[in-house]
């Protein structure tokens, strides 16, 4: 029988995120726990426990993880082993050729293929690049491989064949057999149909390796769900997926809890009527920040992880090593900030579970932004001397007092924070001092406003439940699908029936998982996006929503875009070269409602003492974010706490709540 209950969860790499919505009674219960690396079902519970749930009690849980990303990155993967064309099982060995650090000979050029020599296997076969057979798929060569590769002890295998994704059949036929004889076989035509035969078979590799883990987790989930409540998983490109889908497929949670944040503040930036906005999601281990316009998160196809290509649509999402845990030090006398972290255990020093190093944490406590008096999510105590302690040796070797180094530790973070913003806006021809600032995350609220003035951004927005908007993301999220298919199609031979054959494969592909989980195909949406270039580029740029139609208004449509990114466009001729599709079924689901604000004007809880620039510091007052009242404005240094988070206001800021919960805070920066 159905109990109301919609959850989201978010697992991080410090702490465990849960928003709880009642579909009908609209109350909502939010938590944090730390995340659990050891046993990541229990840490579920856990979750649900937090919030006086039993999974039992919960319609439908949605759910962010980062178990593949994190696989990819620390580099633990499967064994995989490699079948490709004759001739071409070197691939991954030759790459593109070029050295990961031009100017350090010291280091090693690239790194090392993810399938040894000694895992590449061979079949006679071949395509020309239209799907073509010139050389018929040779059993005799494809029983020889799979001996080989059942000799070999590999646990997954990539199957990488030449032009593949121009016609699948050689593909499909090796899955086939391999199939009844290997437990985890990654095509590359369905994890990456498209041209660049080094991405593609990097990127199949890796789904290989990711398989084992991401099938066993999915299994372990399915184990424990009850019987009466549906599980989904937060997938890259912004939506929600179920676990068959991405059993096959696992690289589509490979930036899944980030992706879950970036849905919600496009859901927020749609409300709002915000044109352009950046999402900045800081939590204990990264920051990720991605470029919003019109309220639609930018999407990318060329990505990489952990070193590693990775071709597939995911949120242009730009992550950095730079979270409330990272640890600070100095390097050759110069200091530095991340990527490593304390993580959940044992954390920041101030947390009291025995860590000693000082972590951007620990900054903003000596710098008394946060409240050492405050017990944050009711069950974490602030330790202010501890924090000051581990702040210390390193004041001492910079010579400086400890508010000195944690000012410097906290500008070292942001200035981190800001070469990613610049990377999700200029490179996307975006001028992102016209953007609004979306900060949530545990930590978000507390950098945004000084990181918004060192890029000249007017405004920042934090949102209601901004301490666990990825998990709102999750709970708010739709089922949708996402795949890119490659065309190669130039404007002056332009194939009308070709084009709409690839688009009614694509959108039969993608609304086959929406119908079994019954979504009526009437329903579905569909969201386009065509890749173009000149002829003889390298590389394309996105047009979405192409008027496929209209091939002259598709080319106007792309030079306008070129000359918006590049400053120009000529009238060379133009091909298309891939078309990206997303399917998408709206949920019937529910977002919390406005939180109710009180009537009389707020009172600080507390007035204490922080330190905004190297000298005195400045009596602050703080309030609680419950008790603010809509359209008051308040005037910096203000300092706003709620459970989990806290929002500062530096001097020369102005600080007004609105009715919905949502926090406006003009930085002071002019145009």
């Amino acid at each position: 029988m159905p109990q109301g209950w919609q959850v989201g969860i978010d697992v991080g790499g410090t702490f465990t995120d849960v928003i709880a919505v009642h579909r009908t009674r609209g109350e909502v219960r939010v938590a944090k726990v730390p995340s659990r690396s050891d046993d990541r079902i229990a840490g579920l519970v856990t979750a649900l426990g937090a919030v006086d749930l039993a999974w039992a009690d919960v319609d439908d849980l949605i759910h962010g993880t980062t178990i593949v990303t994190n696989a990819i990155i620390e580099d633990d993967h499967a064994k995989v082993a490699l079948i490709a064309t004759r001739g071409f099982s070197d691939t991954l060995a030759i790459g593109r050729q070029n050295r990961r650090h031009l100017y350090r000979l010291d280091l090693p050029p690239k790194l090392a293929p993810q399938v040894p020599d000694e895992r590449r296997f061979e079949v006679t076969e071949r395509l020309d690049h239209d799907g073509r057979v010139l050389v018929p798929l040779d059993p005799d060569s494809v029983e020889d491989a799979i001996r080989r590769i059942e000799a070999s002890g590999a646990e997954a295998v990539a199957v990488s064949l030449l032009h593949a994704y121009a016609n699948p059949a050689h593909e499909e036929a090796l899955g086939e057999r391999l199939r009844a004889r290997v437990p985890f076989v990654a095509l590359s035509h369905r994890v990456n149909p498209e041209a660049r035969e080094y991405e593609r078979t990097a990127t199949t590799a890796l789904s290989a390796g990711v398989m084992p883990l991401a099938s066993a987790y999915l299994d372990d989930l399915e184990a424990a769900k009850p019987g009466g409540s549906r599980l989904h998983l937060f997938h890259s490109a912004g939506g929600m997926a179920s676990p068959a889908a991405l059993r096959d497929l696992p690289l589509g949670l490979a930036a899944s809890g980030p992706a879950a944040g970036v849905a919600a503040a496009g859901h927020m930036a749609r409300a709002l009527g915000i044109e352009r906005a950046i999402s900045f999601d800081m939590g204990g281990t990264t920051t990720d920040v991605c470029l919003i316009l019109d309220g639609e998160a930018q999407i990318a196809s060329d990505r990489s992880l952990g070193g590693r290509p990775l071709r597939q649509p995911m949120v242009a999402v730009e992550s950095i090593g730079a979270g409330g845990g990272s640890i600070a030090r100095l390097d050759h006398g110069s200091l530095a900030v991340g990527p490593e972290s304390a993580g959940a255990d044992p954390g920041p020093a101030c947390y009291g579970k025995g860590g000693d190093r000082p972590t951007v944490t620990d900054a903003n406590l000596a710098l008394g932004y946060m409240d050492a008096n405050r017990v944050l999510g009711g069950n974490v105590r602030l330790d202010g001397a501890a924090a000051r302690d581990a702040m210390s040796p390193l004041a001492a070797a910079m010579e400086t007092a400890v508010e000195a180094a944690a000012l410097g530790v906290v500008r070292v973070a942001n200035a981190a924070m800001l070469r990613a913003l610049r990377r999700v806006t200029v490179e996307r021809g975006v001028d992102g001092r016209r953007c609004t600032l979306l900060a949530f995350g545990g930590a978000g609220p507390m950098h945004a406003v000084a990181l918004a003035r060192a890029f000249a951004i007017e405004k920042v927005v934090v949102p209601a439940h901004s301490s666990v908007f990825s998990a709102l993301g999750c709970v708010g999220a739709e089922m949708s699908y996402a795949q890119q298919r490659t065309l190669r199609m130039a404007a002056d031979a332009w194939d009308r029936e070709r084009v709409e054959g690839v688009r009614r494969e694509l959108r039969a592909t993608l609304a086959a998982p929406l119908g079994a989980a019954g979504h009526e195909d009437g329903a579905l949406a569909v969201e386009e996006v065509a890749s173009i270039r000149y002829r003889g580029q390298s590389y394309a740029i996105e047009v979405a929503g192409p008027a496929f139609d209209d091939p002259a208004r598709l080319g106007r449509d792309f030079r306008e875009r070129h000359r918006a990114l590049y400053g120009f466009a000529t009238e060379e001729p133009w091909e298309l070269v891939s078309i990206r599709m997303r399917v998408a079924a709206p949920r019937n689901g529910t977002t919390p409602p406005p939180a109710a604000k009180a009537n009389a004007a707020p009172a600080p809880t507390r007035t204490l003492p922080c330190t905004f620039e190297p000298g005195e510091a400045v009596p602050t007052p703080r309030y609680d974010r419950a008790g603010l009242t809509p359209d008051t404005p308040m005037e910096g240094p203000v300092i706003v706490d709620d459970a989990w988070s806290t929002v500062v206001v530096p001097p020369g800021a102005t600080l007004s709540a609105d009715g919905v919960g949502h926090l406006h805070i003009a930085t002071g920066v002019g145009p």
